[in-house]
């Protein structure tokens, strides 16, 4: 049986490496980096008559296509990331898309190389019969896996246009996503005092001071139930990497950790920052402290007087045959980012977050085809 468009493209941009590098760069180079997808995103619009521009740092791109068809006319950004999360451990060949019992396997299969080859299947139909009926912005965003560098690179590049909208496709097992929680991660340093291990009362041992702190924020992030969203839940907190020491015969005198605190659009980044300096402080004194802090992606929340996207996406829904189910995430995206910007977004797209960065990961192929049938349908084809 031959494959549709959304999925002969799905399967092309598996096969491109785009592995986030992350903080360390330690991925190999041949996987690393988004500007070999970048490029090739570039050049499909390309051939649909599209300009596109690639921004952003060698082997870190990101890609912005424009179709502009009126002055009067809505616009929306459709923002689809380039990157993946790491292949380390898994049991498939990441770059080898396997197609089998309903599947697209291989690596951002599903995060979300679905979402970018549903929209371009869905351009190249409404661009062979015409033109869309909306201003549509095509973005490609680098780095939304680790620090969102790649979206506020694309804002600073569309600073003064018009965008009504957002969309930002990632797995929602396609409801529409209109409330997520924010991503802080932070790094905190830990100091000790040197000494040779066969005396270690003569020296302070930051990796005893590490566990200390973890073991507090861990009781800390226990009460974080206390204050729950009806719809989010509660707020959480979790360290999620760490060192310490040089050797084994040294008591280590420094040592550092990474937590990420998922804030709920009511949290104040500022206050939460304030409540874990001060539970270190009271741990652990001067020898730990906060290196450095970053909101990467703040939290998203509806409009209080509604959304301007939400009447075309439920249009676009039932001309796609789709029910129009609502929901929320606990993952950021970077739509928390561009609504931080000013623009309303929505996060929309084929697949599942349970799929996503596993190691077999997979997205249906009967959901891929529906979000381009959607996706077609929101940019102006009718049938």
């Amino acid at each position: 049986m031959p494959l549709s468009r959304s999925i002969e493209i799905l399967r092309d941009l598996i096969a491109i490496p785009s592995v986030n590098p992350g903080r360390d760069g330690r991925v190999p180079a041949a996987i690393a980096g988004e500007s070999r997808y970048a490029a090739d995103v570039a050049a499909r619009l390309g051939r649909l008559g599209i300009d596109a521009t690639l921004l952003g740092p060698p082997h870190r791109q990101s890609v912005v296509g424009e179709i502009h068809v009126s002055d009067t006319a809505d616009t929306v950004l459709i923002a689809s990331h380039l990157d993946t999360v790491a292949v380390d451990g898994m049991v498939i060949d990441p770059f080898e898309p396997r197609l089998a019992d309903g599947r697209v396997s291989g690596r951002g299969s599903c995060d979300t190389k679905a979402g970018m080859a549903a929209l371009l299947a869905a351009l190249e139909r409404v661009l062979a019969r015409g033109k869309p009926t909306r201003n549509v912005i095509v973005v490609g965003e680098a780095d939304e896996e680790v620090a969102s560098a790649g979206v506020a690179q694309v804002l600073t590049h569309l600073a003064g246009r018009r965008i009504d909208w957002a969309l930002a496709t990632e797995p929602t097992d396609l409801r529409l996503v209109g409330r997520h929680k924010g991503v802080v991660h932070a790094r905190v340093g830990v100091r000790g005092r040197a000494c040779h291990a066969s005396i270690p009362g003569e020296g302070r041992n930051a990796l005893v001071t590490l566990a200390r702190c973890v073991l507090a924020l861990d009781a800390h992030a226990a009460g974080l139930v206390q204050d729950t969203d009806p719809e989010l839940g509660p707020a959480t907190l979790s360290v999620d990497l760490a060192a310490a020491g040089h050797a084994e015969n040294i008591v280590p005198d420094s040592g550092w950790f990474l937590l990420d605190r998922r804030l709920l659009p009511h949290e104040e980044p500022a206050r939460v920052h304030n409540e874990i300096a001060a539970l270190l402080r009271q741990v652990a004194g001067d020898d730990a402290a906060i290196e450095w802090w970053r909101l990467e992606k703040p939290a998203l929340e509806r409009p209080s007087g509604g959304h301007p996207g939400e009447a075309a996406c439920a249009q676009a829904l039932a001309a796609a045959g789709l029910p129009v189910r609502w929901d929320v995430a606990s993952f950021g995206t970077d739509a928390g980012v561009l609504a931080a910007h000013g623009i309303p977004a929505l996060v929309f797209g084929p697949g599942s977050i349970a799929q996503a960065h596993t190691a077999d990961e997979w997205v249906a192929i009967d959901q891929v085809e529906r979000a381009s049938a959607f996706f077609a349908a929101l940019l102006g084809q009718t049938d």
